[in-house]
């Protein structure tokens, strides 16, 4: 399913938004663990993560534990949204904080 360029900017506002208001959590690793334990309400993992092993289990993790799932293009602009000065291949929204609404009109949109 192709994600509109409107979508994502609403995804990279809503980490920036979470980030200040709520909870995230930045990289592999770190998200892979909320999604586990389905604390995670978004995972937003980037398309151009090399080697791509690095994020490919994110796909059936999510759909396991019921985790809305999107991938954006760009490993740069998820890091820059995560308040970070490096890329980062995955982040995820655990407490939406103001960014509520937002968060709902994007898992609409994935549906």
């Amino acid at each position: 399913m192709e994600i509109s360029k409107e979508v994502i900017e609403k995804v990279f506002e809503a980490i920036e938004i979470a980030k200040t208001s709520g909870k995230i959590k930045k990289g592999a690793n770190e998200v892979t663990k909320a999604v586990e334990k389905a604390t995670a309400k978004l995972a937003v993992v980037a398309k151009d993560v090399n080697p791509a092993e690095v994020v490919m289990h994110f796909g059936p993790l999510c759909k396991e534990k019921e985790v809305p799932l999107i991938f954006v293009p760009s490993k740069d602009e998820l890091g820059t949204a995560a308040g970070i000065k490096r890329p980062t291949a995955a982040v995820a929204i655990i407490n939406e904080g103001d960014a509520k609404n937002l968060l709902k009109e994007i898992i609409a949109e994935l549906k």
